[in-house]
């Protein structure tokens, strides 16, 4: 394919399509290319993709194309033209020597790009086992387990997410040494596979996923997944080694259970977490009651006490000391009104669920008290 290209395209649908390929250009890189978005004009179609050697996103948008061609241009400079362009209809044109015009009402720019041959080759994902959901399904499950993935590479595997798909549910799980959410679905699927995808590559899921019925399909291979999203394709490595065997991590027993307004604690939480910042830290006190919670900190900055009255409680009285950001993080994903919270003694990790089902549950684990 010859390099030299001449488009003309509408300018809002190559603002939306340059945004969110551009997500996956780092702009850092050593490579020179890989700072760039490369485009690609064929038919009567203009393809854009972003690469930075471990996720790409790709959009095809309709073009008047003129000259079929290809090229790569600094996604950022690029970026930034196309979203103050005066006019509706973008003209795009290249010479053989990587020059490119930009035309757009009565604005002119002129920028050099990069051949298209130096950009790297995407992967694919051919034949690998196919997923569909619905995009609102999806999002749901990515946003109640993304929060739980632990920031650290000691353990690159635990960076992602566990997806697993056996008996017609898919399971996702995060782990990150403190806290465990998983999240689960019925899906129309006879596959029995599991694979591990980076946290990184779910934060760009969620900014494309859709909160409707439209269905978003993953094709897994061995090293890729391949995810279709509202036009949108997310091409990604999977994550490699061994996944924490966590069954065991969740308490068998329940001593005490409580049913609470997610809302009310979450509020609980926030306001007694006032007076803990980046150098103060300090754990949060929550004793559960028979008919509340009580909420307490103490730090050199002062102190807060709250206390929230519960629907429902069943059990002992405990004690447990927990960190302010990881129940918060835990309550403000159950996107439920009424949260149930199941304890195991003082020690044991902290279960929460939702009233009904089993549809995610997350374990906080508490923080020791000095006595």
């Amino acid at each position: 394919m010859r390099d030299a290209l001449k488009i003309v395209c509408d300018k809002q649908e190559l603002i939306s399509a340059v945004s969110n390929v551009q997500r996956a250009v780092t702009g850092k890189s050593s490579i020179s290319v890989l700072d760039g978005i490369l485009l690609r004009a064929i038919g009567s179609q203009l393809l854009l993709a972003g690469y930075n050697l471990e996720l790409g996103i790709m959009k095809t948008i309709e073009a008047d194309v003129a000259q079929s061609g290809q090229i790569v241009l600094n996604a950022r400079l690029f970026g930034d033209i196309v979203r103050k362009l005066p006019g509706d209809r973008v003209e795009l044109e290249t010479d053989d020597r990587y020059q490119t015009v930009i035309r757009s009402g009565e604005a002119d720019f002129s920028i050099m790009g990069i051949d298209a041959a130096e950009y790297p080759e995407l992967p694919t994902v051919a034949d690998g086992d196919e997923i569909s959901l619905a995009e609102e399904t999806l999002k749901s499950m990515i946003r109640q387990t993304l929060f739980a993935v632990a920031q650290t590479d000691i353990r690159p595997v635990h960076t992602g997410v566990q997806f697993t798909v056996e008996n017609h549910q898919l399971r996702l799980v995060a782990v990150d040494g403190s806290r465990l959410a998983i999240r689960c679905e019925a899906v129309d699927s006879d596959l029995d596979t599991q694979f591990v995808v980076p946290g990184k590559t779910l934060s760009e899921l969620l900014k494309l996923l859709g909160d409707g019925e439209e269905l978003a399909t993953m094709r897994v291979g061995r090293q890729h997944i391949l995810t279709e999203i509202g036009g949108y394709s997310v091409i990604s490595r999977l994550l490699e080694g061994d996944f924490l065997s966590y069954q065991k991590a969740i308490p068998p027993q329940v001593t005490t259970e409580i049913r609470v307004s997610t809302r009310a604690l979450t509020d609980g939480v926030e306001r007694a977490s006032l007076v803990i910042n980046d150098r103060v830290k300090s754990p949060l006190v929550c004793r559960f009651q028979q008919d509340s919670i009580t909420i307490s900190c103490t730090t050199p900055l002062g102190s807060a006490k709250d206390v929230i009255a519960t629907d429902a409680t069943d059990g002992q009285e405990e004690e447990m000391g927990f960190n302010s950001r990881f129940l918060l993080d835990a309550l403000k994903n159950a996107e439920t009104d009424e949260v149930r919270i199941q304890l195991n003694g003082p020690v044991s990790p902290m279960k929460i669920l939702p009233v009904d089902g089993e549809s995610f549950l997350f374990l906080v684990l508490p923080v020791r008290l000095k006595a």
